[in-house]
């Protein structure tokens, strides 16, 4: 397939190198108006441009990966010269019904929401499209399915997939974070302590993933009595450690619902 990506920040780089490196068969461009940071993914065989419309007439799908405010100039720049393109909008607080109306019900839309883990082949990218559009959508899917997960969602819970999944890598690299400070205040250095703390998450999360069972199952098997677990997670949950998080992610979906 021919991916043509417009938005060559952080997160459209993500997924060119993650198409690159774990997706077969598949020629990626990337544009953005300054390439100098971004001309190193020719060394992956991807093709950079600061002309959104460079190989644009070839792509099977148009990638966006823009800020909202960017939607409206790049669309007019583009619809002109792609006619029966299928366009993934990977724009965030902007539904499928806003974004039809602005290409006016004339191109399939698919709305995706992966995460900077792209490029690793670990992303979490919630998918949804109207049914009219299934044909178009399914390469999509499968491309994604090569970066990581890649679950079809209701349209309506598209938001929260952008807090959970995409806000959420944050999140959980500020509990990294946290371990690692926690590590060498007990006495470790700070490389092994970051280390130490993050193949810790890397091994938990594979765990879960694997054996597809409730997290407080998992949290049963290294919880002993009397033991120094039980009291860390005590001490935690007074201090409000799950209230927290939940208030953070809730306060994130109100910030992008406006």
């Amino acid at each position: 397939m021919k991916v043509h990506i417009i938005g060559g920040g952080n997160l459209g780089v993500s997924i060119a190198l993650g198409i690159a490196k774990f997706s077969k068969n598949n020629q990626v461009t990337v544009t953005r108006r300054n390439i100098a940071s971004i001309q190193y993914l020719s060394e992956y065989g991807i093709t950079v441009s600061n002309d959104n419309k460079h190989n644009i007439e070839e792509a099977d799908v148009v990638i966006l990966t823009i800020k909202p405010y960017q939607v409206d100039t790049v669309l007019a720049e583009i619809l002109p010269v792609i006619k029966n393109k299928t366009i993934a909008s990977a724009v965030s607080g902007l539904s499928l019904d806003v974004f039809q109306t602005k290409t006016n019900y004339e191109y399939p839309v698919v709305r995706i929401m992966p995460n900077i883990a792209a490029q690793f082949g670990e992303s979490a990218t919630c998918i949804s499209f109207p049914e009219k559009y299934k044909e178009n959508a399914t390469p999509i899917v499968d491309l994604f399915q090569d970066l990581g997960t890649a679950p079809v969602i209701d349209e309506k819970l598209m938001d929260a997939a952008t807090v959970l999944g995409a806000c959420g890598t944050a999140y959980a690299l500020r509990y990294i974070r946290a371990s690692m400070q926690a590590g060498i205040e007990i006495g470790f250095d700070s490389n092994t302590a970051l280390a130490i703390a993050a193949q810790t998450v890397k091994g938990a999360a594979k765990m879960l993933l694997e054996e597809r069972v409730h997290p407080e199952q998992l949290i049963d098997r290294v919880t002993t009595p009397q033991g120094c677990t039980i009291v860390g997670l005590n001490e935690m949950e007074h201090n409000g450690f799950s209230s927290s998080l939940i208030k953070g992610i809730k306060t994130s979906l109100k910030q992008i619902k406006g």
